[in-house]
């Protein structure tokens, strides 16, 4: 028989049988079985064994059933488990208390270090004890229509400030009217701006689906439950992937006096942000024994390639090697040609550049050297995250627009974060990396100050028409300069370099796309760099990094495709000299863009100084929602409080990240009080071959974590086909068991009517998990008291039952687990 676990255990003991129908043996022989190495006999059932011939029929299935459970309750548990705790928990190992309070102390540090950068992104008051920060509104800023949010009523719709007079004064006093589903409720002007939020739903219409009610507010109160818990959540594995990062260990890099020689070579004074950064990774990577993760976010042109070169100088003199991505092939090969010019002076450092631009000899050429380590500086694209890229000693990746990769290569950037440093550089952040960094869970510097000579970009944003496009681009001509045309599409490239040809006769005029050759693409991308062509019509393959100088003037088609991010980006391509550099955005008719896209254009115009991709990335999280938060549509969740609520409610929870722990205690010390010993039908048993082994397995594998059993439950299914009722009573206490460890209960017991659980676990935690729970009949037939958990049922039931309700009841409380931290 094929084991259900690895390496069982050899100790084996005779077993006592009796015979049974099926079939009729020709001998009889000892069976011998693995003992259990602990106390289990509550689990043991009592077994009918049949003695088996070594040539008696088999049969091929166990009753013909199907090969798997179609929706019983242990299947959807496993579901569950495979969703919630599949690739984090085996991913990460448990601490011990211990090691787990030191690094909570270092979180809450890094937390109160992010919400301080926080001060300098977003205007905001700090809140009273919290040391958060409140995202409520000026009642004076709201407009008559406004959706608002009362934090103890719900949502409404703000219809205007007026003078009224107080039932107990004979002063007018100002109040802040507010319509809800059923009525208008007056608020004083000083409470309406304790508890008012503004209302922005993530998605197009930003209007909420229905209006709370002034006389039921439950309604109100289990929508900001649910919202509350899926933060707990957010939280939890924001704190346990930051907890295992801390975990890993490199040694410091050695401070060597050869960098002042090579920070000396930057042609330019850096600007007070621009030293701290350098400052922040020179300790990140010379006095710090864990592994860097920090984001260098600057606008566009304002030096976070130079924060970039010194640390790979740093990295690379001490031996390592040194990984660049970028998004595209084409600021790939910018990185690669400014890295090689930088490091022109220490022939020892050898910088490579793998692209499709190479013929199948000379990657291969390069992987050898990267694998030998003769390459020490490497650059490309996603290809450098392929399999076939093997590394030496890579100590350094730099990720340059990681919003750009797809979710295989961002998962892939995540691995290596656990064993080399990652230095990652955005001007507009994603959101997730945004609030990662703000508060605290992710390394975060700043550049925020622009280069003394740079000058904002002039934006201009109108409906599309010839006659401004041909005007634009003449100006620019007529002062010696460049430009770009970039569309959406590259079908619509033709139709427009027709245009232009002839409208702009004697002018180089040149395409660029991802779809064109190698060669073709690289030459002209060469040939508009040294000021040759004068027109380059391209698709967002220029969105990221291209610094030409002489290219001042960028025209946009049909912005309403693009996201707020690509827009900013591109924009950026411009104004990189000391001369003005103008933007014009052109949309094809008003009446044709949606809600979304009116305000994604809008906070575009409103965002034209230098030094605003922050502010953007927040206005776009805004607009697109929290899809790309965590990984995972949290939309609905933030939906049912809106956005202002959601995040206070956020940095709330992180300022009390210590209360949402739960003690697990050991598998062996749980007591389940239910005398119950079911009896497998003797085919079964017949066809198992040995059942008692495998049993014995299945106690291991809930001994060991809930996701074994889980393996081990879907593997006998898939092997046997579905278990009768008696195996499937025997697995349900060993779930039971399994989930009252993780959840802190360490005994389990039935009084007549009355189950009680003895837990460790927190009031605050139970309050939690309880209001999280889906199933109104066991949240409400649950009570906390003293160091118990106890519920009173409707009438004595039988044991089998008791242990379903058991079994169901644990499965909802463990189903809260993913929004606490387990120790």
């Amino acid at each position: 028989m094929t084991s259900l676990l690895p390496n069982p255990d050899p100790i084996t003991i005779p077993l006592v049988f009796k015979l049974c129908s099926f079939p009729p043996p020709r001998r009889l022989f000892s069976l011998r079985l693995r003992r259990f190495t602990r106390k289990s006999s509550s689990i043991l059932p009592f077994v009918a064994v049949s003695s088996l011939s070594a040539t008696a029929a088999k049969p091929t299935r166990w009753r013909e059933k199907p090969e798997l459970a179609e929706s019983d309750s242990i299947s959807l548990l496993n579901e569950r488990i495979r969703r919630d705790i599949g690739k984090r928990e085996t991913a990460r190992p448990a601490m011990d208390s211990e090691e787990t309070e030191k690094y909570i102390q270092m979180v809450k540090e890094q937390q109160e270090r992010g919400l301080q950068k926080l001060k300098g992104i977003r205007q905001g008051t700090e809140a009273a004890g919290t040391g958060g920060f409140s995202y409520k509104v000026d009642p004076y800023s709201l407009l008559s229509g406004d959706y608002v949010v009362h934090k103890k009523v719900g949502i409404g719709r703000f219809v205007g400030i007026k003078f009224d007079v107080p039932k107990d004064s004979s002063e007018p006093l100002e109040y802040v009217f507010i319509e809800y589903a059923d009525g208008m409720a007056k608020l004083p002007l000083k409470q309406a701006s304790r508890l008012l939020y503004r209302y922005n739903l993530p998605n197009e219409t930003k209007r909420p689906r229905t209006l709370s009610r002034l006389s039921d507010t439950s309604v109100w109160e289990r929508r900001k439950t649910k919202g509350k818990v899926a933060i707990q959540k957010m939280v939890v594995d924001l704190m346990e992937l930051y907890l295992h990062r801390l975990r890993q260990k490199r040694y410091p890099y050695p401070k060597n006096p050869i960098m002042a020689d090579f920070a000396a070579q930057f042609p330019y004074n850096a600007t007070p942000d621009q030293k701290q950064a350098f400052l922040d990774v020179e300790k990140d990577l010379t006095e710090r024994e864990t592994p860097m993760d920090r984001l260098i976010c600057g606008d566009v042109g304002f030096g976070k390639t130079e924060v970039a070169l010194r640390a790979i100088f740093c990295v690379v003199s001490a031996g390592k090697q040194a990984m660049v991505l970028a998004p595209t092939i084409v600021l790939a090969k910018q990185h690669y040609d400014v890295i090689s010019e930088r490091f022109s002076l220490y022939p020892q450092i050898k910088v490579g550049l793998l692209s499709r631009f190479q013929t199948k000899a000379e990657k291969e050429e390069y992987l050898e050297m990267i694998k030998d380590g003769h390459l020490n500086i490497i650059v490309g694209t996603h290809s450098l995250l392929g399999s076939r890229v093997v590394y030496s000693n890579l100590g350094l990746l730099v990720v340059d627009e990681e919003q750009r990769f797809g979710v295989k290569q961002k998962e892939k950037i995540a691995s290596f974060k656990t064993s080399v440093d990652v230095l990652t550089l955005s001007a507009t952040p994603i959101p997730r990396t945004l609030y990662l960094a703000l508060t605290g869970f992710r390394d975060a510097s700043l550049i925020s100050t622009p280069p003394p000579e740079r000058i904002p970009i002039k934006t201009h944003l109108s409906s599309f028409r010839k006659e401004k496009v041909i005007e634009a681009i003449k100006n620019e001509l007529d002062r010696g300069g460049q430009v770009f045309y970039v569309l959406p599409r590259i079908k619509g490239l033709e139709e427009v370099m027709d245009f232009l040809e002839e409208a702009f006769p004697d002018i180089d005029i040149a395409m660029a796309h991802g779809k064109q050759y190698s060669k073709q693409l690289e030459e002209t991308m060469e040939r508009f760099a040294q000021g040759k062509i004068k027109i380059l019509i391209c698709t967002n393959i220029v969105e990221s990094g291209l610094d030409i100088q002489n290219a001042n003037t960028i025209i946009i088609q049909d912005v309403q495709q693009f996201g707020l991010a690509q827009l900013y980006q591109l924009r950026g391509r411009v104004g990189r000299a000391d001369k003005e550099a103008h933007a014009y955005l052109f949309y094809p008719d008003k009446s044709l863009l949606s809600d979304q896209a009116l305000e994604r254009l809008s906070a575009l115009e409103e965002c034209r100084e230098l030094g605003q991709g922050f502010q953007l990335a927040e206005r776009d999280m805004g607009i697109r929602g929290f899809g790309t938060i965590f990984g995972e549509q949290q939309t609905g969740d933030v939906g049912n409080v809106g956005i202002d609520l959601f995040f206070e409610m956020l940095f709330e929870s992180l300022s009390k990240v210590e209360e949402l722990r739960i003690f697990s205690v050991p598998y062996d010390l749980v007591k389940i009080d239910i005398n119950i010993n079911p009896r497998l039908p003797s085919e079964y048993v017949n066809y198992l071959e040995n059942p008692m082994e495998i049993i014995n397995e299945a106690e291991k594998a809930a001994e060991k974590d809930m996701w074994s059993l889980m393996q081990f439950t879907e593997n006998l299914r898939r092997q046997y086909g579905k278990e009768p009722y008696s195996m499937e009573i025997i697995l349900k206490k060993l779930y039971v068991r399994r989930m009252a460890a993780d959840l802190g209960v360490n005994r389990i017991y039935a009084s007549g009517k009355m189950v009680v659980m003895k837990t460790n676990m927190s009031k605050k935690v139970f309050k939690l998990i309880t209001d999280s729970m889906t199933c109104d009949v066991y949240r409400s037939s649950l009570i906390y008291e003293g160091d118990q958990i106890m519920a009173e049922l409707l009438l004595e039931l039988p044991r089998e039952q008791l242990l379903n309700w058991m079994f169901q009841c644990l499965s909802e409380l463990h189903a809260s687990l993913p929004a606490l931290i387990k120790y």
